[in-house]
């Protein structure tokens, strides 16, 4: 049997290093899953601008605002992080991601599912309301890891994600305070900008 665990990260790199911290721990690549924010663009597999028809908004986050699917989700043979790829969630924006987790969340969106990503994490056994605040965590510039664990070694694998991860309860708390009531799959995604204000603020508190 086993056990599926997320973590909230406040930025693509603690997510990352959490990834190949599970790999080091002996968790298969299969079982590992990340979605992080691509709102800042550090994510970019081909070199190329990202803004064809020369509007000054980037194409990926248009495409997110519509719910387009921006490319494929794989995990890799060298492990998760090189199957990196991209996708876009309406709601939420241009997501880097990978592995299972993110595949059925792709998945769902090019069936018409708006609410993929927040469906895939609940069918994972996520509840509704942190689902809820991954999905905007992710929005606002964060990424989000899940594993599938061996029940037995579940605190073991607890305590690799732990390291660098979010408070879920307060970081929901914290986006409540400010207005936020939940999900909303048309909710502009964030900007580069407005992710690094957002980011400033976790490491100012």
């Amino acid at each position: 049997m086993t056990t599926t665990i997320s973590r909230l990260y406040n930025s693509p790199v603690e997510a990352q290093e959490a990834v190949r911290s599970l790999e080091a721990a002996g968790l298969s690549h299969s079982d590992i899953s990340i979605m992080a924010s691509n709102a800042d663009n550090w994510y970019d597999s081909t070199g190329r601008k990202h803004d064809k028809d020369n509007d000054g908004v980037d194409d990926r986050a248009e495409g997110a605002g519509k719910g387009a699917g921006i490319g494929a989700v794989l995990g890799g043979g060298a492990g998760l992080l090189a199957g990196l790829g991209l996708i876009a969630i309406p709601g939420v924006g241009p997501v880097v991601a990978a592995g299972w987790l993110a595949a059925t969340a792709a998945g769902a969106l090019a069936g018409g599912a708006t609410g993929g990503i927040i469906g895939a994490l609940t069918e994972a056994g996520v509840s509704r309301e942190d689902a809820d605040v991954y999905a905007e965590g992710i929005r606002r510039g964060g990424a989000l890891v899940t594993a599938r664990v061996p029940d037995g070694e579940r605190s073991r694998y607890e305590a690799v994600m732990d390291r660098a991860a979010v408070n879920v309860r307060q970081r929901g708390d914290l986006y409540r305070k400010s207005g936020w009531t939940g999900y909303n799959p048309s909710a502009a995604p964030y900007t580069a900008d407005q992710v690094r204000a957002e980011r400033d603020s976790y490491i100012s508190r």
